[in-house]
């Protein structure tokens, strides 16, 4: 029940309408009795400054922020978190004393949905992260936090390189290497523990994913998409056939989200309620 007292929170990106975080944070409020309210907020690249500006004047406890806007927030915030200053992006807001402070909380995400599905058996194995965007950057640093060595193939060369240097300055002790598109060979892969998809490859109208990404598959690994929706990914579907273990966007989604639902409320994010809301 909405009253004058219940404080508000929402998810600012373009588009919203398919997000699963109002349903799920709305979960964990009722779980635990808080009276907080989640909705989904539409805003355009252009209304960023005003959008940011309402969060202070009506009184939100705060805000997710989801693509396209994890970047475009950055300028506004009057703090930020090391690690969102680190992959210079921005997923959790919290508003205190009307000063924007920003998180991402999509690094623990990644630490959340690697360590439900495998435990701490990944530590030190070598992965490939196909990606080199804001999602990349996230994984890549969780990743490397795991000490994993790390391959970073992306389209575009330079934006992969500048991921590498994110690493090295963050974990020099881990290797982390680029490798161009071209190069990407089955023995590439074949050669991985994990191997992630940071990009929108698999989903319906954003392309096929690569022969070489997915024909040597074994059993031995693990595949991990950060996409989520309610179908399985291409991506994960094949691997799944191929008997690989695999790992959709929705455990990071929780993740991410019980780090965020802390932050806003100083409690521990009811879990099964959340994720109850989840399964498909």
């Amino acid at each position: 029940m909405i009253t004058g007292t219940t404080r508000l929170l929402g998810i600012i990106g373009d588009p919203v309408a398919h997000s699963l975080s109002p349903v799920m944070h709305n979960a964990g409020f009722a779980a635990l009795g808080l009276d907080m309210a989640y909705v989904p907020l539409h805003v355009a690249a252009d209304d960023i400054p005003a959008a940011l500006n309402g969060l202070v004047a009506l009184g939100f406890r705060g805000a997710n922020v989801t693509v396209p806007h994890k970047g475009a927030v950055l300028p506004f915030m009057d703090w930020l978190h090391d690690d969102a200053r680190l992959v210079q992006a921005v997923n959790t807001i919290v508003v205190d004393d009307h000063r924007l402070h920003g998180y991402n909380t999509d690094i623990e995400g990644v630490r959340y949905a690697l360590a439900q599905a495998c435990g701490d058996t990944l530590v030190g194995q070598p992965a490939l992260i196909v990606g080199a965007g804001g999602a990349a950057r996230a994984v890549a640093l969780a990743l490397a936090r795991m000490s994993m060595p790390l391959t970073i193939v992306n389209r575009t060369a330079s934006t992969a390189q500048r991921l590498v240097d994110l690493i090295q300055t963050a974990a020099p002790a881990v290797p982390c290497r680029s490798l161009p598109w071209v190069d990407l060979t089955a023995a590439t892969t074949a050669g991985q523990r994990l191997i992630v998809n940071a990009t929108t490859l698999g989903m319906e109208g954003a392309g096929k994913v690569p022969a070489e990404l997915v024909d040597t598959l074994t059993a031995g690994h693990v595949v991990f998409d950060v996409v989520y929706g309610h179908a399985e990914t291409e991506f994960l579907r094949r691997a799944r056939r191929s008997g690989a273990e695999t790992v959709d966007g929705l455990a990071m989604l929780l993740g991410q989200a019980a780090s965020a639902f802390e932050l806003w409320t100083g409690q521990r994010a009811p879990l099964e309620a959340m994720r109850r809301v989840l399964v498909r």
